[in-house]
């Protein structure tokens, strides 16, 4: 009962929170609210349908290091559905942010929740530490220039079989773990408020080693919604979220 009446003031206080950065909520998704994120979670394969947090130029001004902070499972989620950094031991893929630790050095408490393991996907090293890290760069970038974004991104799945990590006994809790499934992709889009010269873009990248550049990967998020079947910056006026929805240059994001 007690699960209940949290999913259900988490579910209405989302909904009575102007959150640009949300997609569209369903009333039975799974919502986790942290302190500088907020996601939905799949319960099948054990990750983040999306991750969508507000990156501001003040977030950018904190001192908080990511170290002496570890990879951990999520306390706030059930835990026959809590993935913990077992379940990548050893599997070839990165434990990939979904928020990164770089937007969150404005907080202690944003930075230790950022290592969650509900703000991980399997990821390559080559996507994660390069043109995934690239994006990531990019938009703390445009952050400084546009004052405020709003981002939300998170796993593809093409196809009807699927990698998985995990899986195996865990000996120090004492229970099987957790299989965790391996993205095909990921998607991320990102928006810009700022008056008069408001946009938005989308970028997909494979989940491989092949060679991304961001100038080969944006396509508009009208795009991205309908390879991801979500409802983005659901909360903006309906005549604005069309019109720049449909349309992105990635000029004017340099």
């Amino acid at each position: 009962m007690f699960k209940v009446l949290v999913f259900l003031f988490s579910f209405f206080a989302l909904h009575t929170t102007y959150a640009q950065e949300l997609p569209k909520i369903k009333k039975d998704d799974y919502i986790i609210r942290h302190a500088a994120y907020t996601l939905l979670y799949n319960k099948e394969k054990n990750c983040p349908d999306w991750v969508a947090w507000k990156l501001t130029k003040e977030h950018l001004k904190g001192n908080v290091s990511r170290k002496n902070n570890d990879f951990q499972g999520d306390p706030d989620i059930d835990i026959e559905y809590r993935v913990t950094p077992y379940e990548y031991k050893k599997c070839g893929y990165d434990r990939g942010h979904m928020c990164p630790a770089g937007d969150n050095k404005w907080s202690s408490t944003a930075m230790k929740e950022c290592f969650y393991m509900t703000n991980m996907c399997p990821q390559t090293s080559t996507l994660n530490q390069r043109w995934w890290n690239n994006l990531e760069n990019a938009c703390r970038r445009w952050a400084e220039k546009e004052d405020t974004l709003y981002i939300c991104c998170g796993p593809i799945y093409q196809g009807e079989t699927f990698k998985t990590i995990g899986g195996r006994y865990n000996y120090s809790l004492k229970r099987k773990g957790i299989k965790v499934f391996v993205p095909t992709g990921f998607y991320k889009v990102v928006l810009s408020l700022k008056k008069g010269r408001e946009k938005a873009i989308g970028f997909v990248y494979d989940n491989d080693d092949s060679r991304q550049p961001m100038s080969e990967r944006y396509m508009t998020v009208d795009e991205v919604e309908k390879l991801t079947g979500l409802d983005f910056f659901a909360d903006l006026d309906k005549q604005l979220e069309k019109r720049i929805e449909k349309t992105c240059n990635i000029s004017d994001w340099k």
